[in-house]
């Protein structure tokens, strides 16, 4: 037996620490269960039960929603299993504080259990050592870095770290550069101290683990009776360790008893102390995500477990979803539409906040943040998290002050609420970057846009999805930014000046180019074919075998007209009938609802699927990725079901089938063939000289990629083309760079930093590609007039003996590749066989 003052002591220690810590712990919960649970309805969240609980046990057992990183992700996997199965040394910890030969009953001597514990509890001690490797490597950002979007970024980084690099002199690429030259942290902003409490608790508590499991072996060895138990069959990978532990205490029982109360006490204490801190520190994310992830993935919009992309959320009137124009009607004068103050924040929007890991890989990937603007995915979270936190506190308070109204700003100590509800990570982090003010976020309630929520930062996003694609705990930023520009637009009538033309052409011409209805077909007056036009020259489209929906940037944008013009060419050389709608053609609406305009689309919708349900089509085919999501996607909802493919995966399809037959060419190339016929391809054999292949890289558009898994057809289409290498950007697939023209985009200018598009095609330059290309004309249009300057692409001709020495790395001869859609490319390879 131990010393039996010192098993009383730890043993009352122990008790006294557990208690407070289940008291802390308790008084947490209740908080986070009252703040959530005063959020709005969001109905459907909860069932069926069985598919929404299969989703998230598949999802912790496989973490698939980790991407990339193998080695993180299975340290991470040791990490969060070894959490549940090591509960159960914690109950033998108390017990051994009096009884240093306890066992759990059936399990104890078990010897699977036994091996199980072990296995854990060296990987659980592996897998932390290593995620604090990384987050050591990874830094914790520079002034610079997070200055580099602020109004003076050299005066801002200047007065955080006097002795830092000033961004103005910092090398191409720039430190938020998160591409695998870049020097970026996604860790800048996350709350270090919580970071490194919790990687200490584990480690101390695994390592406690081993030692007594360790030192179990030892005692069993030298007490009488239990010497059959300390064998390699029960202590696999400790016998050694306790062979160790026993020939250092000279096979003393006394010293080994005492030994075990110690280092069980520091494992209860510990695993008590971090009961203790995160009852307290209710924002801690990184910490309360291993029970709040649970129920945000079990709750997450999509029951069938995949991610929320593709359709955006439907907007919630009075928790009521809206799917119709007619649900803006009548609507009480007193109805909040979208999200003004955190009150209007739904109970699974405020799970969300509290989920956040603050493990910043939306924030890496954000080409918004990429390109030296103040939206980072996780800051905003964070932010929106710790106003809701103080916001929560302060209402508290007031209702115990008899409802008195206290302002921003008030300093109520006393009464529990901190002085400022950010960690100096996060605070510093959002007035460097520009977010925010010097203080953060507002502390009390207040419209979130601008007071917690900058109008730069909600109109930065594009809507890519790189933030909820890459989030573990299945967070929903876009339908957060949905809901915010939805009340900024249709409450507030707040939104970039730009976009009022894009509006008023959609609401009057049914098209945000501003354009008749009558042009919609001037695409095809070149054409040697007649396209039928439905309602005109047939019926319906159930006589063709296709629907065409040309889209409105393939009816009016110069660029995409050739891609229609392709598409149809192609359709026609295939020998599949199709058709169009012609001037019956409107909109989808998708730049209405992604710029927050929910009525304007609701009405937009309406119409193309009455246009779309009288047309009766079998399939429909599209060039143009939003026009994709909204038909495919976002339709069924509101009532209209169709059978929607993208072309190219209808061309792939075709090619594969040998209906289509890309030829190689046959010649050199024409030194002057510069012409192109309607549909953008060149005449045969003048691109490349035979044995010269050209270097293609295709770029993912996010609403076909991310949003829609659509990455492989028009990879296999570009690689069906002869002579023809398809090299790959280092951001690709799932993890591609956004073309800068989402989430409304295309409509407005971007006012800082880096142009998206420009840091996209200097990327595409650096693979050494001629071509990049696109399968949809916002893509098209947006890396087509990129000139790559903002990015530091200096072209061969301006760098006269390559005085920038920070250019970005280019293709040869310093010249950026030409942007072509793929339909255009597979017209020019089938035309050389005609």
């Amino acid at each position: 037996m131990a010393n039996p003052t010192l098993s009383a002591i730890m043993w009352g220690l122990a008790l006294l620490v557990s208690a407070l810590a289940i008291l802390s712990f308790a008084r947490g919960l209740t908080h986070m269960w009252r703040t959530v649970s005063a959020g709005t309805p969001d109905p459907g969240r909860l069932s069926p039960v069985g598919k929404r609980a299969w989703g998230v046990i598949s999802a912790a057992l496989t973490h698939r929603e980790f991407k990339g990183r193998p080695w993180i992700k299975a340290a991470h996997w040791l990490v969060m299993v070894s959490f549940p199965i090591l509960f159960f040394t914690l109950v033998t910890g108390y017990a051994q504080l009096r009884v240093q030969t306890f066992t759990l009953p059936l399990l104890g001597h078990f010897a699977p259990w036994e091996w199980l514990t072990e296995v854990f509890a060296w990987g659980g001690l592996a897998g932390i050592i290593l995620l604090m490797i990384v987050r050591q490597r990874a830094g914790r950002g520079t002034a610079a870095e997070a200055a580099l979007s602020n109004d003076d970024p050299d005066g801002a980084a200047a007065a955080a770290d006097p002795e830092g690099t000033p961004p103005s002199s910092q090398a191409t690429p720039h430190p938020r550069d998160s591409s695998p030259r870049g020097l970026a942290s996604r860790f800048l902003g996350s709350t270090r101290w919580q970071a490194l409490f919790v990687e200490w608790v584990i480690l101390i508590v695994c390592a406690c683990v081993v030692a007594l499991r360790g030192l179990e072996y030892a005692l069993f060895s030298v007490t009488p009776g239990l010497e059959a138990h300390a064998t390699a069959l029960h202590f696999p990978l400790t016998a050694w360790l306790g062979a160790l532990f026993a020939a250092a205490a000279s096979s003393s029982a006394a010293s080994l008893t005492n030994a075990i109360v110690l280092v069980s006490a520091v494992k209860v204490i510990t695993s008590m102390t971090w009961l203790t801190v995160v009852g307290i520190q209710t924002g801690m994310g990184v910490a309360w995500h291993r029970f709040v992830a649970i129920l945000n993935l079990y709750t997450r919009r999509n029951a069938d477990g995949t991610k929320s992309l593709g359709p955006a959320d439907h907007m919630l009137i009075d928790g009521k979803p809206v799917t119709s124009e007619d649900d803006f009607d009548d609507v009480p004068e007193d109805t909040v539409l979208g999200v003004g103050t955190i009150d209007d924040f739904s109970w699974k929007a405020r799970l969300d906040l509290y989920s956040c890991t603050e493990c910043g890989r939306c924030q890496e990937l954000c080409p918004a943040w990429n390109t030296q603007k103040p939206l980072s995915p996780k800051l905003l979270i964070m932010g929106l998290r710790d106003h809701m936190e103080s916001a929560s506190n302060v209402q508290i308070v007031e209702q115990e002050e008899g409802h008195q109204k206290l302002g921003d700003g008030e300093v109520l100590l006393d009464k529990g609420v901190p002085a400022s509800p950010h960690s100096f990570d996060l605070v510093s982090a959002l007035s460097l970057s520009g977010a925010t003010g010097p203080e953060g976020v507002s502390a009390v309630t207040a419209p979130l846009v601008p007071e917690v929520v900058s109008e730069e930062v909600l109109w930065d996003c594009t809507n890519c999805g790189a933030c909820v694609e890459q989030c573990p705990v299945d967070i929903e930023h876009i339908d957060h930014i949905l809901d915010l520009r939805r009340h900024q637009v249709l409450m507030e009538g707040a939104f970039p000046r730009e976009l009022g033309r894009a509006f008023r052409g959609m609401e009057s011409k049914a098209n945000p180019y501003n354009q008749p209805a009558r042009k919609r077909m001037e695409w095809a007056k070149k054409l040697d074919f007649d396209i039928p036009v439905v309602g005109e020259d047939i019926e319906d489209a159930s006589e063709v075998d296709y629907l065409f929906w040309v889209g409105c940037a393939g009816a009016y944008d110069d660029t995409a007209k050739k891609t229609s013009a392709a598409v149809a060419e192609l359709l026609h050389t295939a020998g599949v009938s199709f058709a169009v709608l012609g001037s019956g053609e409107s909109c989808t609406g998708d730049p209405a609802r992604r710029a927050g305009n929910e009525a304007l689309f609701q009405m937009l919708a309406a119409q193309a699927i009455d246009t779309l349900t009288e047309a009766k089509p079998q399939k429909i085919v599209v060039s143009c990725a939003h026009c994709f999501n909204t038909i495919a996607g976002e339709y069924p909802e509101l009532g209209g079901s169709f059978d929607v493919v993208h072309h190219t995966q209808l061309l792939n399809r075709l090619v594969r089938d040998g209906l289509l037959t890309p030829v190689a060419p046959t010649s050199a190339a024409s030194t002057g063939a510069d012409s192109t016929d309607e549909a953008g391809a060149q005449p045969a054999d003048s691109a490349l000289s035979v044995g010269a292949p050209l270097k293609v890289t295709y770029h993912d558009a996010c609403f076909l990629g991310r949003h829609n898994r659509v990455y492989e057809p028009p990879r296999e289409l570009v690689g069906s083309l002869p002579n023809v290498e398809l090299v790959e950007m280092p951001r690709n697939r799932d993890r591609a760079m956004c073309c800068g023209a989402g989430g409304a985009h295309a409509w407005f200018e971007e006012t800082r930093g880096t142009r998206i598009a420009d840091a996209r095609i200097v990327e595409a330059a650096s693979t050494g590609a001629d071509v990049v290309a696109t399968a949809c004309p916002f893509c098209s249009q947006m890396l087509g007039s990129a000139s790559g300057t903002s990015a530091g692409f200096v072209s061969a001709d301006a760098d006269q003996g390559g005085a920038n020495t920070n250019a970005a790395t280019a293709s040869p001869g310093g010249k950026l590749p030409e942007v072509r859609d793929v339909a255009v490319m597979l017209l020019e390879s089938v035309k050389r066989g005609q």
